[in-house]
């Protein structure tokens, strides 16, 4: 018994020692040096969002509902009705989509949405976000930049190929075309070395053009003829062109139903009949165009009748005030809805180009009736539109002669 009570008094005292010394070595300060720690592991990490997210793009097609476009784009149908409702209640016109027009969605990791963007124009965003079980709206707009630019060129190929090597879009030439309508037929009477020149309004969103406003003067000069058109506002009338005499460039009637196609047989009392032989009077002017092509309604009118008439094919027939008829023959279809009695507005669509009746190949016979006798629709001279009123007049000359000088200033010929 006291053998084993020495042992255990040595080993506690041994104990003692051990501790002693490693105080003194690793904690009581002096010349000891201090332990030496092993490096960690090196491991390279990725630096990874606490929160990933994802965006995704829709994009507006033809037909859309901006419903339907959010739901393609994840959202559920009751979220996408509720964000559409909130964007209407913000401004966004539901009734009119732009096709194009993009809609950005931001998830997160747990496929939520966190963001909605919606691009309506280039000068109108709308953003929202989830919020109490609904959706919070904001907008942001852009304040269009308007430049007056002038555009001019010589037509070598074709008007649409003259307006593009001057750096410009083909819609602009929509808008010239749109202005001689009724004086110029652009399908027929286009040369090689026609020349033009203008001055327009282009919109842009910061240093990018995005589109057209109205164009402000123009002319077009084919042979020894100069068309020219100034834009002026009668007073609180809306925005139109005239001559330099204060006429309106608006006739009545189109100089054309088609648009941009070309002239295979011209107004003639003696032509050598392809199908029937023979030479028969062709008292209609040939347009070639693929099928499908659309026909306008030359002037506003009531239809007298629509469908098929014989070699004619599929014919539609209108009658217009002072006793003007015009007659749209070998057409492929017609809208359901034009039935005789129907009205008619002037460049609404009437029909589509075919090769019906006794047609050799895709194309519109197109003829004019006044008073019940064939005249040319190339050489007639319509109903002009309403003029300036002689209290206008003065300010209108002086207007005209500032815009058109401005014009020769800046693109001389």
């Amino acid at each position: 018994m006291q053998k084993r009570s020495l042992a255990a008094t040595a080993l506690l005292a041994a104990s003692f020692v051990v501790l002693a010394v490693s105080v003194y070595r690793y904690v009581w300060p002096g010349e000891s040096q201090a332990p030496r720690w092993l490096p960690e592991p090196r491991v390279d990490v990725l630096s990874v969002p606490a929160f990933p997210i994802t965006v995704s793009s829709i994009e507006m097609r033809r037909g859309d509902s901006l419903v339907q476009a959010l739901a393609r784009g994840g959202l559920s149908s009751r979220s996408a009705t509720l964000l559409a409702t909130q964007f209407g209640k913000n401004g966004a016109d539901l009734r009119k989509i732009r096709v194009g027009a993009t809609i950005e969605i931001t998830w997160n990791a747990r496929n939520e949405p966190m963001e909605v963007r919606y691009e309506t124009s280039p000068w109108l965003t709308f953003a929202a976000r989830p919020a109490n079980g609904g959706w919070r709206v904001g907008r942001a707009e852009t304040i269009p930049d308007l430049r007056v630019e002038a555009v001019s060129g010589v037509v070598e190929r074709s008007l649409f190929d003259a307006v593009e090597q001057s750096g410009e879009s083909a819609r602009l030439v929509l808008g010239l075309v749109d202005m001689f309508s009724s004086d110029f037929d652009f399908t027929a009477d286009t040369r090689a070395g026609d020349r033009f020149r203008l001055l327009v309004e282009k919109r842009y969103a910061g240093d990018t053009f995005v589109d057209y406003g109205r164009i402000l003067v123009a002319q077009y000069k084919s042979g020894g003829r100069t068309l020219t058109g100034v834009g002026f506002e009668k007073g609180v009338s809306r925005f139109a062109h005239y001559d330099l005499n204060g006429n309106s460039l608006r006739k009545s009637f189109l100089k054309s139903p088609l648009e941009f196609t070309r002239i295979t047989s011209g107004f003639t009392y003696a032509r050598p009949h392809p199908i029937l032989g023979g030479v028969r009077p062709h008292l209609a002017i040939d347009y070639a165009a693929p099928v499908g092509t659309p026909v306008r309604a030359v002037a506003d009118g009531v239809v007298v009748s629509a469908g098929w008439n014989g070699g004619n094919g599929i014919q539609v027939h209108l009658r217009h005030r002072s006793g003007y008829e015009t007659q749209y023959n070998h057409l492929s279809r017609i809208p359901p809805d034009l039935r005789a009695g129907a009205r008619v507005h002037q460049k609404q669509i009437i029909g589509n180009v075919g090769a019906t009746g006794l047609a050799t190949g895709p194309h519109l016979d197109y003829r004019i009736v006044h008073n019940g006798t064939y005249v040319n629709p190339l050489s007639e001279k319509f109903i002009p539109g309403e003029p300036i009123p002689a209290a206008g007049r003065a300010d209108f000359t002086r207007h005209s002669r500032e815009l058109v000088a401005r014009l020769e200033t800046a693109a001389p010929y």
